[in-house]
């Protein structure tokens, strides 16, 4: 569903042949497979789901010259650290959409701390946010995920995506913020039983079912998701996600 913002953040860097890419939270490995089909050179780096990695290591498979080079590591990025014969990595991608929900700005900035050391003076950083509430139709579906895994907070541990959530955490880390932009990425399916598939798919609803069980997350999924299926059967939810693009000092 982020495709059209990975190739808008590689179209404005031209990512391609002599970027030496490093994904943090990397996933199934989607955007580093965009970016490898460019020439880039790739490593992708995260401490979730095996089976996504599994995948990403699929997709990024050897046999394809431009995927020669591609690395997933599970771990963290102190990980993905060039062999002392290699160069520092040139571009630093954090996909991940920060800023809605309770301590993931303090989460990514961990992560910047560990990965911009293993990178070249003055390296892109990019990284992404939630538009605003009213822009992106997900957001009260992913409060089902965050209701439930945590209903202590009430709110399910979401807050509003502020403004400036990037700028400051770029600051924080020590990084120069230099541009940014905006994307739109619908998250379009071809019934309901799709749409609940790549919702769970995504890992974001994983604590809520170890918290509470399978049967009630489908069940107020499905309510939530109910708003957003036109008369066609189809389930569309607009979002807009902002990018920051920062630089190491």
């Amino acid at each position: 569903m982020l495709v059209p913002l990975y190739e808008a953040v590689h179209e404005r860097l031209e990512v391609g042949r002599g970027t030496r890419l490093l994904g943090l939270g990397c996933g199934a490995g989607l955007a580093l497979l965009l970016a490898a089909s460019r020439g880039a050179s790739v490593t992708g780096v995260d401490s979730g789901a095996r089976e996504r990695l599994a995948l990403a290591r699929e997709r990024l498979r050897p046999g394809h010259a431009a995927r020669a080079t591609a690395r997933i590591i599970e771990g963290s990025p102190r990980d993905a650290a060039p062999a002392p014969a290699e160069p520092a990595y040139n571009l630093l991608t954090v996909f991940e959409p920060a800023g809605c929900a309770t301590g993931d700005i303090e989460g990514l900035e961990e992560r910047l701390a560990a990965a911009t050391p293993l990178t070249e003076r003055g390296t892109p950083v990019v990284l992404v946010g939630w538009g605003p509430p009213e822009r992106c139709s997900t957001s009260s579906v992913l409060r089902v995920a965050t209701k439930l895994a945590d209903p202590l907070r009430g709110g399910g541990g979401l807050r509003r995506a502020r403004r400036d959530d990037l700028e400051e955490a770029a600051q924080r880390c020590g990084l120069r913020p230099e541009g940014s932009g905006r994307v739109a990425c619908p998250f379009g399916y071809a019934d309901m039983d799709s749409a609940m598939r790549g919702m769970l798919s995504s890992g974001l609803f994983d604590a809520a079912v170890e918290a509470t069980d399978q049967a009630q997350v489908d069940k107020e999924l499905t309510e939530a998701l109910h708003p957003h299926r036109r008369a066609d059967g189809t389930v569309w939810m607009p979002n807009v996600f902002r990018y920051l693009i920062a630089r190491t000092p």
